[in-house]
């Protein structure tokens, strides 16, 4: 019989209730944190799945919305919660972003591991249908020879459109000069009014104004060209080979969740966002293509963005304004 040294015990001791978690979880209520106000795609995502995760789970399943802090109030709600699979995090591109735009956060970055990505959908450049811009080697030529030594584009403040086009302008050889705005529609009525040169954004922002002809697409920044954007080239193929920048959406974990738990809510969550009513809901009015893809995938795609855009991020001296 193996013999068992007083640091096995204690080592078992320890992981005894870890264990005892996971064999019952879940027994409560299970909260998913949407760190946004109601109506914006991640509080969407979690109302469409949370009757199906309720169901399948047999416990009350709840969405409660904490806004505020560039979506790191939320974010620290789950990452203070206990290990115990009663709280779950549902966030965009500022989960990798504020690390590097927020001097101090109310939680540190290891305190949450990425779970599920759920969806991925390109940013788009566009202009207004009269402006002479048709290409991205237009605007590039125009930022080269603009007297004033640079091109003026309008973008959501410190989402990634922001950051990808000061990383493309560093590719080109150029300068933009970011006009920020704390919403779409500003951005978006600027452009129609001929106000800015250039926007970037989502393609769900895009798109509509485009195909209504208000706007002109010039590229789109995802790896490869969306279904719905056949049309319209991606940035790697304008000359800017691996150039890729994504909008995307996943779910959070505290760190030190029991592996069970873990196991068991992604396994939930892929079957509700496989329901075809989803899948329409999410990949219609968001634009969004749908990996599903677990930790495995997820985290080295999470550690990515956060590399590639902080360095931008730190590089260009962006603050979050709150």
């Amino acid at each position: 019989m193996a013999r068992l040294t007083r640091r096995t015990v204690l080592l078992g001791t320890l992981a005894m209730p870890a264990i005892a978690r996971a064999q019952t979880w879940p027994s409560g209520t299970i909260t998913l944190v949407v760190p946004y106000t109601a109506g914006g795609s991640n509080d969407v995502m979690a109302r469409l799945v949370q009757p199906e995760l309720q169901r399948r789970l047999g416990v009350n399943v709840i969405v409660e919305n904490r806004p505020g802090g560039g979506t790191s109030i939320g974010a620290a709600v789950v990452a203070k919660a206990p290990r115990d699979g009663s709280k779950w995090l549902i966030n965009a591109d500022p989960q990798a972003l504020n690390p590097s735009l927020m001097q101090t956060m109310p939680y540190q970055p290891g305190e949450i591991d990425p779970l599920l990505l759920i969806g991925t959908s390109p940013n788009v450049i566009a202009t207004h249908a009269k402006k002479p811009y048709r290409t991205l080697a237009d605007v590039i030529a125009a930022a080269k020879t603009n007297p004033a030594g640079d091109l003026v584009y309008g973008v959501i403040a410190e989402t990634i459109g922001h950051v990808a086009l000061l990383l493309l302008a560093k590719r080109a050889g150029v300068k933009f000069t970011p006009v920020t705005y704390r919403g779409g529609a500003q951005v978006v009525t600027d452009a129609v009014g001929g106000h800015v040169e250039i926007i970037t954004g989502s393609a769900a922002l895009i798109m509509p104004h485009v195909e209504a002809g208000t706007l002109r697409a010039i590229a789109q920044m995802g790896p490869t060209r969306h279904p719905a954007m056949r049309d319209v080239p991606t940035v790697a193929e304008s000359g800017f080979a691996d150039f890729s920048a994504v909008s995307f959406w996943g779910w959070f974990a505290p760190s030190g969740t029991p592996q069970p738990i873990l196991q068991r809510f992604e396994a939930e969550l892929r079957a509700a966002f496989s329901q075809d009513e989803v899948k329409a809901k999410l990949s219609g009015p968001f634009m969004m293509e749908l990996p599903l893809a677990g930790p495995a995938a997820f985290a080295p795609f999470f550690e990515a963005q956060v590399k590639t855009w902080g360095a931008v991020i730190r590089e260009n001296g962006i603050r979050s304004s709150g």
